[in-house]
């Protein structure tokens, strides 16, 4: 059975998949319990950022999967896995607020549209919902580091150091757009589950870009330009 990969100073740790399902077991009753009383409205920030990250997690989980499958080597392939065990886990938690909050999983709005006038704009040329994966090309509304389909394709087509390098460099953006994407939904809720997971997602994820980084320059690649700003 495959396990998660921790990482610790000087040496690289595996724990046992039913150590991280028991982790999300807990984090799932935590959510069950700080999410009680009237839930958010169908317009409000959380469930924009529960659906649009949906959707965001699911195009990293398919990228790590190609990269998982076609690379040999052990760090990425192990980077690659600690992605989908994470953002498969941290997609389950959205839908399961939705559900808990009596909302629909998808919706009609624009993507971006929660964070539209603080710091990121959604509007009718926004041309992906919470219902597909497929990402939507860069534009208003456009939810922040998707890759394209072109991108996409290119990785799969890819292989070997090749493929390795743009599968960094296109999670490195990704990343980027999920710290943006959940820094601005601390900015914008005051639920404690909401904030909790922003900040997991911001830390977590911030690190992996370092992490990323690094690895990148190791296999004589570069960043692809920050949508940081």
């Amino acid at each position: 059975m495959e396990s998660l990969v921790e990482k610790t100073p000087g040496r690289r740790r595996r724990l046992p998949v039913t150590v991280v399902l028991a982790g999300l077991a807990v984090a799932a009753a935590a959510v069950l319990f700080l999410g009680r009383g009237a839930g958010p409205a169908d317009a409000s920030a959380e469930a924009g950022f529960a659906r649009d990250m949906a959707v965001h997690h699911a195009q990293a989980v398919e990228m790590s999967f190609i990269a998982r499958d076609g690379s040999t080597d052990e760090a990425l392939r192990s980077l690659a896995y600690d992605i989908i065990v994470t953002q498969s886990a941290q997609r389950g938690i959205f839908m399961g607020w939705l559900q808990q909050w009596g909302l629909s999983q998808a919706s009609d709005r624009p993507p971006m549209a929660w964070m539209a006038g603080h710091g990121h704009g959604g509007g009718p040329a926004a041309t992906a919902t919470a219902t597909t994966t497929a990402a939507p090309a860069a534009g208003a509304g456009a939810m922040p580091g998707m890759a394209s389909a072109e991108e996409l394709e290119r990785l799969r087509e890819a292989a070997g150091k090749e493929q390795e390098i743009l599968f960094l460099q296109l999670m490195i953006r990704h990343h980027e757009g999920g710290v943006e994407m959940a820094e601005g939904v601390r900015r914008l809720s005051g639920r404690d589950e909401v904030v909790t997971m922003a900040r997991h997602i911001v830390n977590s994820q911030s690190g992996e870009i370092k992490l990323m980084t690094d690895m990148l320059a190791q296999r004589g690649g570069r960043p692809l330009p920050s949508i940081r700003q």
